[in-house]
């Protein structure tokens, strides 16, 4: 027996084919016939127990209220994600930052949700499943992480577009990411470091001097032009090497899309660049604060200095070209290249077993200008931080040299002055 609250506001009912219980609700017409009369649209669900079908009904009303209508089908999680890369992701993010996001879908949120699973039906269980799915794979619990929250925004673009009525990620605590336990350069290290380019003559003595006392970015430091380069450091631009599309639908037969007649570079109208050459770009750096000018102060002022006097000149006004055997002349610097030799640099002056990545150096930076009573303010400025928070986390944690100052400072507080009188004369 169908059970109504008014005419239009859904129907519960109890079906003798099946025996399942059945929610029916009116929604407006999207289509009429030959003459002009609408056709009738409606959703219905069907559940196993009339409680289950109560609780639907409930939420039904509450949807098409809020809406005005209720969705009738549901894409799959692949389609979906497909859909919200195209229209949302792309058009609004950083080339880098969406290939990114297309990593995540297609090799974690994907599997792990299924991709045939439709987006109405995903459940917080399935939510879930991406952190266990990840973690299965060996990779780390922050990127667990950060497919969650890939996977949650774009289900809250569903709810935006009226695909979803809630997001099932909202119901689920995101997964803890781990500790970090990183390997940071103290002051004795960066001291040896620079002494060891230095007494060495190490050819690139000025690309990775730059790197330790600047706390910039490799693309950043790659990426830095002639004319930007004199009493101060000019870091607004930085090198990147960008993805192409095909532009084709796939019909060129180029399985690279860089080889595609056709191929597009898809990026938001107000992204800022300018081709080097190939798929190496002067791009904006990722937020204003990026943009900055660093005055150049010694030693690494003559090492700089001294570099730009002697550099190859190149056409792309580059400071840091690199030569390519496989090409006969002179290539853009590729920071991919420059994370790869900075290990051996590395382990040439402290030994195998030291585990600084690249970008480890700005955390050592951070840790140097902290050390040398620089205002916070100041050092958010240098190393480019949109936030003072942002900056706090690049501290190191594991300083002892400040440790002992900082104690030392704490407990003079606590210590009488006849005490610290007698201890002079003892010395």
């Amino acid at each position: 027996m169908a059970s109504r609250a008014r005419a239009g506001d859904g129907a519960q009912y109890k079906e003798k084919a099946s025996g399942l219980w059945a929610v029916a609700i009116e929604l407006p017409p999207v289509k009429w016939n030959r003459d002009g009369k609408p056709l009738r649209n409606r959703k219905v669900q069907r559940f196993k127990s009339k409680k289950e079908a109560d609780v639907a009904l409930r939420e039904l009303r509450e949807q098409k209220r809020q809406m005005g209508t209720l969705p009738t089908s549901s894409p799959t999680v692949e389609a979906w994600y497909a859909k919200w890369l195209k229209v949302q992701v792309i058009p609004n993010k950083r080339p880098k930052t969406a290939k990114t996001y297309e990593q995540y879908i297609r090799s974690y949120i994907v599997p792990a949700l299924g991709a045939s699973t439709t987006i109405a039906k995903v459940t917080p269980d399935h939510i879930r499943r991406i952190e266990a799915f990840v973690l299965s794979q060996g990779l780390s619990p922050s990127t667990a992480t950060n497919a969650y929250h890939y996977a949650a925004a774009g289900l809250e673009f569903a709810v935006r577009e009226g695909v979803l009525f809630f997001n099932p990620a909202r119901r689920v605590d995101p997964p803890r990411k781990a500790v970090p336990d990183l390997d940071v350069f103290a002051l004795g290290d960066s001291v040896r470091l620079l002494e060891y380019l230095i007494v060495n003559k190490h050819p690139d003595r000025a690309l990775w001097a730059t790197y330790m006392l600047t706390g910039a970015r490799r693309g950043e430091i790659a990426g830095l032009e002639f004319d930007r380069v004199g009493d101060v450091l000019d870091l607004s631009w930085q090198i990147q090497r960008l993805a192409y599309s095909h532009g084709c639908g796939g019909t060129c037969g180029s399985r690279r899309a860089g080889n595609c007649p056709k191929r597009l570079l898809e990026k938001p109208h107000d992204y800022e660049l300018r081709q080097v050459k190939g798929g190496m770009y002067l791009t904006r750096p990722k937020s204003r604060a990026g943009k900055r000018i660093v005055p150049l102060v010694e030693p690494l002022k003559s090492l700089v200095l001294e570099h730009k006097d002697s550099a190859p000149q190149n056409e792309w006004g580059l400071m840091f070209p690199t030569r390519h055997a496989r090409y006969g002349g002179l290539v853009p610097p590729d920071p991919d290249r420059i994370t790869k030799e900075w290990p051996k640099l590395r382990d040439e002056v402290f030994g195998v077993g030291r585990r600084v990545r690249l970008h480890d150096i700005r955390h050592a930076a951070v840790d140097l200008l902290y050390l040398a009573n620089v205002p916070e303010h100041l050092i958010q400025e240098i190393i480019g931080h949109s936030t003072r928070s942002m900056t706090r986390a690049y501290k190191s944690q594991s300083d002892q040299l400040m440790l002992r100052k900082a104690m030392e400072s704490l407990s003079g507080l606590f210590t009488p002055p006849e005490t610290a009188r007698t201890r002079e004369i003892e010395q």
